[in-house]
């Protein structure tokens, strides 16, 4: 057996023997989650794209069996200012607190905070501007939804009823 084959058999038995598990294979958290998690209503533009973002990785909550509250801040920086002190460039800053909870108990399964950035540019007309700007927000609120939900995935099985 070549090196190459036996690291490959060596590896494969180390992810055995530690427990790892598929997250969309059976019994894995993908698929006790699929389907399952009903975000809070969204009340901005930011937490629209959040929530959809979450619909798209989670899928649509056919059997809501849990609740995912959700809290985002963005917080706007200027990044690049000209000496006629004209800011060129904004940088958004995002959190987003959450807590996923099951809908028939009331039970946290599990809470966090994740966080993110990005940035867009004023240079061009003011369409342009705002365009960039919704953009950036769109981008941040997606960035911050793709981190919920690989956490989310990321917990241990029995850790999802």
């Amino acid at each position: 057996m070549s090196w190459s084959r036996r690291a490959a058999v060596l590896g494969a038995l180390a992810l055995a023997g530690c427990g790892f598990s598929p997250v969309y294979g059976p019994g894995g958290t993908g698929a006790r989650l699929f389907g399952k998690v009903r975000t809070a209503d969204p009340r901005t533009p930011d937490d629209f794209a959040f929530a959809g973002r979450i619909a798209e990785r989670l899928g649509p909550d056919a059997e809501a069996g849990f609740l995912l509250d959700y809290n985002l801040r963005v917080a706007v920086v200027p990044q690049a200012i000209t000496p006629d002190e004209v800011t060129t460039r904004y940088a958004l800053n995002g959190t987003a607190d959450f807590t996923l909870t099951e809908a028939a108990t009331g039970r946290m399964v599990t809470r966090g905070q994740v966080s993110s950035f990005t940035s867009y540019s004023t240079t061009g007309t003011t369409i342009a501007t705002m365009a960039a700007e919704q953009d950036a927000h769109e981008r941040l609120a997606r960035m911050l939804a793709d981190q919920v939900a690989t956490r989310l995935l990321a917990l241990q099985p029995d850790a999802v009823p």
